[in-house]
């Protein structure tokens, strides 16, 4: 008779499974986007056969989907504070920058969000909704910090928070894309630094 730990055991089980499938997958993606990758190579690198793989994810959409829910939640985390509250104005700028930094040592998320946002722009492309929502999303938070930063006076009060937020945005991606395409000589988290040094200087 099964009993209760037994029961924990499977469980604990299972989403450790889950957790290195989605790890294999974010992998296979970030190496040959959505359409190269073949769930029999990431059920074959994760020791399973493919109904093992379906059995977790029903099928290539849906493991899309939970990797970049995973990436998104790993870059909340270091972005937000304990209380789940984003920083505002020079403080987001920092927090921007310690992001920046911290990619700069992950190159296979940066290479996954830079590969998957580049297929999204295609019509039909299962992580179009993601992008967009994405960069809509984000755009939004960091315009609200340079807001509020203006409110409290670490900026001029007349600057426009959404065409800010969206250099930034563009600033952070530009950067990712060169770096990844000539580390050796694109410092990324140097430059963004001095670029958001630049931006609060003309701010102030």
């Amino acid at each position: 008779m099964a009993t209760r730990t037994d029961g924990r055991r499977g469980y604990a089980a299972g989403d450790a499974r889950r957790e290195r499938i989605l790890h294999i997958a974010m992998q296979e993606f970030a190496e040959n986007g959505y359409r190269g990758t073949s769930l029999a190579r990431v059920a074959e690198r994760a020791g399973l056969s493919q109904p093992g793989l379906l059995h977790h994810f029903r099928n290539k959409e849906q493991l899309l989907v939970a990797v970049l829910e995973l990436r998104d939640r790993r870059d909340a985390e270091r972005f937000l504070g304990p209380d789940g509250s984003a920083p505002v104005g020079r403080a987001m700028l920092d927090a921007l920058a310690d992001l920046v930094e911290h990619n700069s040592r992950t190159p296979e998320l940066v290479r996954l969000f830079a590969v998957l946002t580049s297929e999204a722009v295609t019509a039909g492309h299962p992580a179009r909704a993601w992008a967009r929502n994405r960069y809509a999303h984000v755009r939004a938070r960091v315009a609200e910090a340079f807001r509020a930063g203006a409110a409290e006076g670490q900026f001029r009060p007349d600057l426009d928070a959404d065409s800010y937020a969206a250099r930034v945005v563009a600033l952070m991606d530009g950067l990712q894309t060169q770096w990844l395409l000539d580390p050796d000589n694109i410092d990324m988290p140097a430059l963004f630094r001095a670029e958001v040094a630049d931006l609060l200087a003309s701010l102030a």
